[in-house]
């Protein structure tokens, strides 16, 4: 498991911590109880519903130990006033030839989400926003080919 800083807004840890003791108080004894369920249903070798039970448990083990090593190392990084492009800045985007600008918020890869405009800062576009100021113009290569976007604001 890896030990590396891992970014987040104080809402995604909340989110995460909250998941936790879900998993931790209530899942685990719900999959604990069907497990002793399906034991008492004969021989284990050929009954797959303490398989599927199993497998489970350890999915739901493997999420908890995940999740317990994110919230050990998160940063929070909530929104900073500065005149650079940080992790939490909402930043304003504009794509070379186009004339519609874009909103994004760079967070870290755990919270990423491109459909509600959270961009990862370690993708090519939150790598190249990184350390920009207003006027700034960047560019990097995605699988189409060069962009080149200008950097609008930093809110």
């Amino acid at each position: 498991m890896s030990e590396s800083k891992q970014y987040l807004t104080s809402e995604k840890l909340a989110e995460f911590k909250k998941e936790l003791q879900y998993l931790t108080n209530e899942k685990r004894k719900e999959i604990a109880e069907n497990l002793e369920y399906t034991k008492k249903m004969g021989d284990l070798a050929e009954n797959a519903e303490y398989h599927e039970a199993r497998q489970a448990q350890g999915e739901i083990e493997d999420r908890i130990s995940h999740l317990e090593n994110l919230i050990k190392t998160a940063l929070i990084v909530d929104n900073q006033k500065t005149d650079t492009a940080t992790i939490g800045s909402n930043v304003k985007v504009k794509k070379q030839g186009e004339s519609e600008y874009r909103v994004y918020k760079i967070v870290g890869s755990e919270e990423a989400d491109m459909a509600t405009g959270k961009v990862s800062n370690l993708s090519p576009l939150g790598k190249s926003l990184l350390g920009k100021k207003k006027g700034d113009t960047f560019s990097f290569t995605t699988p189409k080919g060069k962009v080149e976007y200008e950097l609008i604001s930093i809110e």
